[in-house]
C-alpha cells in the first residue's frame, strides 16, 4: 500500500462523487439527521476520517466548531482548498489534523468533543472496533456519536440491479464487495454497531437509511442530472423521508447510526 492510500482517489472521491446526485443526497440527508440530534452551536465536532469535509464544513457554516481528522494528506489538502471558499469567520472555526482514526484520542491531545462523526470510514477497515472505541473515548459525557457505513443486510441490492445474478445470490451472506471507487469495502449491521457502542457507554438513539431510490436508479442504468436544481431538491426530499421509514431504510445500502454517551 502507498504511504497515502487515498492520494490516487482524492479527486474521484472529493470532486466527482460529491458533485453527483448521490453525493448531494448523502450530504443533505445526513445533515438533516444530524441537526435533529446535535446540541446547538458552537458545540465542538470531531469528524474522524472527515476527508474533504463535505459533511462537517456545513456544520461549521451553521456555527459549530469543527476538527477534521484524516490520515490522508491528499484528502486534507482537498479540505484545505474547500476551506478557502468559506468566509473567514467560518474558516476560523475549522481545524485540520492529520492522524489515523485508530489513534484519534492521541491526535487530538485527549480532548473531548460534544459530537464525534465517522462517516464512510468503517467499511474500509477489517475490524471496526478500534475506531468505534476511539470515537467513544473522544466524546464527552452526554455527547453524540454518529456513524455511517455499509448495510450488510442490503448487500444484494447493487449486484441485482446491475443484473449480476450470481453475485447477487452470493451477496445475501457476504460482507465485502468492490465499491464504486474500485476499492474493497466491508459492511456492518445496525445491531452489531449498536452493541459496540453500548459496550462503551453510548446508547443508540436512532438509525436511518441514506441512499435508496438514487441507488436503484443509478445501478439500473438511469442517469441523474445534478444540474437540475428543482429535481435535485425533490429527490433529496423523497430520500430524506425514505431514510426515516421502514421498510425503506432497511433497503438502503448505507445506514446512519446515532448514539448518545451516558
Amino acid at each position: 500500500m502507498p504511504e497515502d492510500a487515498w492520494a490516487g482517489l482524492a479527486d474521484k472521491f472529493a470532486d466527482e462523487a460529491y458533485a453527483s446526485v448521490k453525493g448531494y443526497v448523502r450530504t443533505h440527508v445526513m445533515h438533516q439527521h444530524l441537526l435533529a440530534h446535535l446540541p446547538p452551536p458552537p458545540a465542538a465536532v470531531l469528524d474522524v476520517g472527515g476527508g474533504a469535509g463535505h459533511q462537517s464544513l456545513p456544520l461549521a457554516l451553521a456555527g459549530y466548531e469543527v476538527t477534521i481528522l484524516d490520515s490522508s494528506p491528499a484528502m486534507l489538502e482537498k479540505a484545505r482548498h474547500r476551506l478557502e471558499g468559506l468566509p473567514e469567520v467560518d474558516r476560523e472555526r475549522v481545524r485540520l489534523v492529520e492522524g489515523a482514526g485508530q489513534d484519534a484520542e492521541i491526535a487530538v491531545d485527549g480532548r473531548r468533543f460534544a459530537v464525534a462523526l465517522c462517516h464512510g470510514v468503517l467499511g474500509y477497515l477489517d475490524d471496526p472496533e478500534p475506531v468505534v472505541d476511539q470515537l467513544c473515548r473522544c466524546t464527552a459525557p452526554g455527547g453524540i456519536v454518529s456513524i455511517m457505513t455499509g448495510n450488510a443486510r442490503a448487500a444484494a441490492v447493487r449486484p441485482a440491479l446491475e443484473r449480476r445474478w450470481e453475485d447477487a445470490l452470493a451477496s445475501f451472506d457476504a460482507r465485502t464487495e468492490v465499491g464504486v471507487l474500485g476499492v474493497q469495502g466491508r459492511a456492518d449491521t445496525v445491531d452489531e454497531l449498536t452493541e459496540l457502542l453500548e459496550q462503551r457507554g453510548v446508547a443508540g438513539l436512532a438509525w436511518y437509511g441514506v441512499w435508496l431510490f438514487v441507488d436503484w436508479l443509478e445501478f439500473g442504468g438511469t442517469a441523474l442530472e445534478p444540474g437540475d436544481e428543482a429535481e435535485l431538491a425533490a429527490i433529496a426530499a423523497v430520500e430524506l423521508e425514505a431514510s426515516r421509514r421502514d421498510p425503506y431504510r432497511q433497503l438502503s445500502r448505507v445506514f446512519h447510526l446515532v448514539g448518545r454517551k451516558g
